[in-house]
């Protein structure tokens, strides 16, 4: 199995309830896990009442590193008796460069998994998302609350577009691809054209991962009037697919977050496991 490490972000005031699912999937494939404790710290006061107001800010800073010690304490209790190798590391990151923490910890790391807690998380799932997509060159698997998560998906449906992003989110997951027992590559609405999604799209990828030895049927679905989100999703429901694999952010994140996406679709609802990759 690639994934030798499998690292996961907690927060001093996130549960240990993906600190479990991280511990779990790594005794299903015998992988390490590291575990980053984050705190976000308060910006700096700024303007005429900051002279006022910096000592209860200092005040604060310093309560909020003693709570990150407590936390990383707590999670290193909480994963003591678990059978495999760990690592355990914590930072107080300012919040401009939070995201550039997560990904120079995730450099040495195989999988970045966010589960139901950090999901809920606001601003810190905000700064781990980035860091893992943007700043890591590594896959972020997300894992919605009332999910099963497995690094052994049975029925894997991929989201394919013939993008540099999509091409990246199947490299990485070619060792689960190859093992499934049912591979989808799913087309919303393609275009034919040397330059656009070839004479027969999807014909290519799942040729790729035929060699790979994936099992592979493709569907090419209509949108209908509908988002390629919910197209995806509704598909994955029909199917009963165990997990999606998808490129992240095939826009520029500022076009993503003014006009919405599929990535800007998924990230607020996934609705299965989602293996991301760009």
């Amino acid at each position: 199995m690639a994934f030798k490490t499998i690292l996961t972000v907690v927060g001093t005031e996130t549960g240990d309830a993906d600190l479990k699912l991280a511990a779990d999937l790594c005794e299903e494939v015998n992988a390490h896990l590291s575990v980053l404790v984050m705190a976000l710290a308060a910006p700096p006061p700024i303007g005429e009442y900051a002279a006022v107001v910096s000592e209860a800010w200092l005040e604060e800073r310093q309560a909020d590193e003693e709570k990150l010690k407590a936390r990383t304490e707590a999670v290193s209790a909480s994963i003591a008796s678990r059978a495999i190798s760990t690592d355990i590391s914590s930072t107080y990151a300012e919040i401009a460069s939070a995201d550039e923490a997560v990904g120079r910890r995730a450099h040495y790391a195989d999988l970045i998994v966010a589960g139901p807690d950090l999901l809920a998380a606001g601003t810190l799932k905000e700064k781990v998302i980035e860091g893992a997509l943007f700043s890591s060159g590594k896959p972020l698997l997300l894992v919605p609350a009332g999910s099963t998560a497995t690094l052994n998906p049975k029925r894997i449906m991929v989201a394919w577009d013939s993008r540099f992003e999509a091409s990246r989110a199947v490299h990485e997951a070619r060792p689960l691809l190859a093992a499934a027992q049912e591979v989808r590559l799913v087309l919303v609405d393609p275009t034919t054209g040397e330059f656009q999604q070839g004479g027969e799209p999807g014909a290519d990828a799942a040729a790729y991962l035929a060699r790979h030895g994936a099992k592979v049927t493709v569907d090419r679905l209509p949108r209908e009037g509908g988002s390629v989100g919910d197209v995806l999703r509704r598909h994955a429901v029909d199917t009963t697919a165990d997990m999606l694999v998808m490129g992240a952010y095939g826009h520029s994140r500022l076009r993503e977050r003014i006009f919405g996406g599929v990535t800007r679709s998924m990230l607020e609802e996934p609705p299965l496991p989602i293996l991301l990759a760009r």
